[in-house]
């Protein structure tokens, strides 16, 4: 399944929020683990990027991918957006 869901960067701004965009497959009734992060915000996850553009709001978005793998998510908190 796909799922979409809200995780936290931290960049020289502080704290900021990001869509992910994950393949997950379902462990329990209420459960996923995350198998592979298909995008970050729209993007594709690869090297570093900025929210907005300014470098101070920039991340390792291919950092923040590999950290999500195997991450465990309730479904009832993500936006199911392809079943399987």
């Amino acid at each position: 399944m796909n799922i979409q869901y809200t995780a936290s960067v931290f960049t020289a701004a502080g704290w900021r929020s990001i869509k992910v965009t994950a393949t997950a497959e379902q462990v329990s009734p209420g459960m996923a683990q995350v198998i592979e992060v298909i995008e970050i915000d729209g993007r594709e996850p690869v090297g570093y990027t900025s929210r907005t553009g300014a470098k101070r709001q920039q991340y390792h978005a291919a950092g923040i991918a590999s950290r999500e793998v195997g991450a465990k998510k309730r479904i009832s908190c993500c936006k199911v957006l392809e079943s399987a």
